[in-house]
C-alpha cells in the first residue's frame, strides 16, 4: 500500500546557477506543495500503513525551517531547486520514517519533480 500527506508551505529563493538573465536568478517566492509518500503493509489491526499524525510530526521541524524563510540561506539549500529540496527532504525524512518511499515537489501548479531516494542514484 502507498499512502501520501501532503504540506504547503510558501518560502523565497532564487537560483544561483542560472544564465545570466534568467528570470530565476532573481529573488522571487512559491507555495510548494511537498507529497510525503510512503510503502508498507497495513497493519491488520490499526487498519492502516502509517498515522497521517505521525508523518505530519515528522515533517514538522523541516516545515519550520521552509515556511515563510529565504531557502538560500538554510544549510544544504544554497541552490535551492526543486530537486535539491526534494533530496534535501528525503536525506532529513528517512531515518525517522523507514516506509519513505518518495518525496513529490510543485513549486508551480504544473510543475515539479519527485524523488524516490534509494532508487536514485545521486
Amino acid at each position: 500500500m502507498e499512502l501520501f500527506k501532503e504540506f504547503i508551505f510558501e518560502a523565497a529563493h532564487r537560483l544561483p546557477h542560472v544564465p545570466a538573465g534568467h528570470k530565476c536568478g532573481r529573488l522571487h517566492g512559491h507555495s510548494f506543495k511537498v507529497g510525503i509518500h510512503i510503502r508498507g503493509a497495513i497493519d491488520p489491526h490499526t487498519g492502516w500503513v502509517r498515522d497521517f499524525s505521525e508523518i505530519k510530526a515528522i515533517f514538522r521541524p523541516l516545515y519550520d525551517q521552509l515556511d515563510h524563510n529565504y531557502l538560500n540561506e538554510i544549510p544544504g539549500l544554497e541552490n535551492p531547486t526543486s530537486e535539491v529540496l526534494a533530496q534535501w527532504i528525503w536525506q532529513r525524512l528517512k531515518p525517522g520514517l523507514p516506509e519513505l518511499y518518495k518525496v513529490r515537489i510543485h513549486e508551480t501548479c504544473t510543475s515539479g519533480c519527485e524523488y524516490r531516494g534509494d532508487a536514485e542514484t545521486p
